[in-house]
């Protein structure tokens, strides 16, 4: 019998999250089709449980954080049981749009929003990065073993349409010793606005020329080749299904879903695979230098055994919104995730924010008004 919370997910989403101990949300969580207890990490204290009046906050956004995000929403809930905190996973480009329009207090996007986009809003909107990740790509070649190689340009090639066989001399030259078959290349990419998509043009943009002056880097693209899949599980679904693909998801659906990804050549020259300490050797650099608005990038970042498709993911929160009980409740919700949430992280594949980033997060959710 399907619990509460499955009744809620596509059916090709179940088994993923089954997967996810505990990833669950609360019964009533509204929840789109589109798109896992720790000791406390860190050394800031968490949030006290909110005490008063029954609130519910509804958000929208990334699918590139969602199964780390059901977990913490779950979990803050046990701990918080007047806080009902529901999350539709329909891409950052959606959850943009939907603070934006002021039909969700929260919005979540792997992309941070342009200077136009805050320009748009009706008020000051917080950026808070919440945890790591890692785009990879992912691939179906039956009957190799092998585990492939990408550089850069390579890969900004693929997606451009440019190289068609699996068995083209520039995938062979990095691939040494790899049988490679003659079939064709079927790229896959997002249908819909999203984060995910955002930091493989943000990386294929700083390594291929052509890439940045043909495409560019936006959570929606102007696709030169491929087909489309809408969501991290719509593109891990169709790689699954077509013998010869290729495509890019968040690290977690290629482990849930235990579809091949390669590794990819970083600045300084090494082939490295995305895992949590690739992608926490990424952010140290990005700590230090990290603004004030906390809008950075890091893909393709330099230093040893960086993983150089990591990014943050953020949520998005007004500094002055109406509820000033949903701002409360939703402060101290990110002060909870930020330290004793960081504890679930690695489990579910994403690396655990440094400390000088939680801290300097800490003294920015004073900004939010909450009363």
């Amino acid at each position: 019998m399907l619990t509460n919370f499955e009744k809620g997910v596509h059916p090709m989403n179940r088994s993923m999250f089954r997967a996810i101990a505990g990833a669950a949300v609360v019964a009533s969580a509204a929840l789109a089709t589109a798109c896992g207890g720790g000791q406390p990490a860190g050394e800031q204290k968490a949030a006290a449980p909110v005490a008063g009046a029954p609130v519910q906050i509804n958000g929208a956004g990334a699918t590139f954080p969602y199964p780390l995000y059901s977990k913490w929403f779950d979990e803050y809930h046990k701990k918080n049981a007047q806080v009902q905190i529901n999350y539709q996973s329909i891409g950052s480009g959606g959850g943009i749009r939907q603070i934006t329009n002021e039909t969700v207090f929260f919005g979540a996007t792997d992309g941070p929003m342009t200077e136009e986009q805050l320009k748009a809003a009706p008020g000051a909107i917080l950026h808070l990065p919440t945890v790591l990740g890692a785009d990879v790509p992912v691939y179906n070649l039956p009957g190799i073993n092998a585990e492939l190689k990408f550089t850069g340009p390579l890969l900004a090639d693929i997606f451009l349409g440019k190289i068609k066989k699996w068995n083209d001399p520039a995938i062979a030259k990095v691939n040494a010793g790899a049988t490679l078959p003659a079939t064709d290349i079927t790229v896959v990419h997002r249908s819909d606005g999203s984060g995910t998509t955002y930091i493989w043009a943000d990386f294929l943009s700083k390594v291929s020329p052509e890439w940045k002056d043909k495409v560019g880097v936006n959570t929606s693209l102007n696709w030169p080749a491929g087909v489309g899949g809408k969501g991290n599980e719509g593109v891990a679904g169709l790689v699954s299904q077509t013998p010869g693909s290729i495509g890019y998801v968040e690290l977690i659906y290629a482990l849930q879903n235990k579809i091949a990804f390669g590794a990819v050549q970083n600045a300084n020259g090494e082939f490295v695979k995305a895992s949590t300490e690739s992608v926490t050797a990424a952010a140290a650099a990005a700590a230090a230098n990290m603004p004030a608005d906390f809008r950075v990038s890091i893909t393709n970042a330099a230093g040893p055994g960086a993983y150089p498709i990591s990014s943050f993911t953020w949520l998005l929160l007004y500094e002055d919104a109406k509820d000033k009980a949903q701002s409360k409740a939703m402060v101290d919700f990110v002060k909870w995730a930020l330290t004793d949430g960081q504890a679930f992280a690695a489990q579910l594949g994403y690396a655990p924010l440094p400390a000088d980033v939680v801290k300097q997060e800490m003294a920015a959710l004073e900004r939010v008004k909450t009363q």
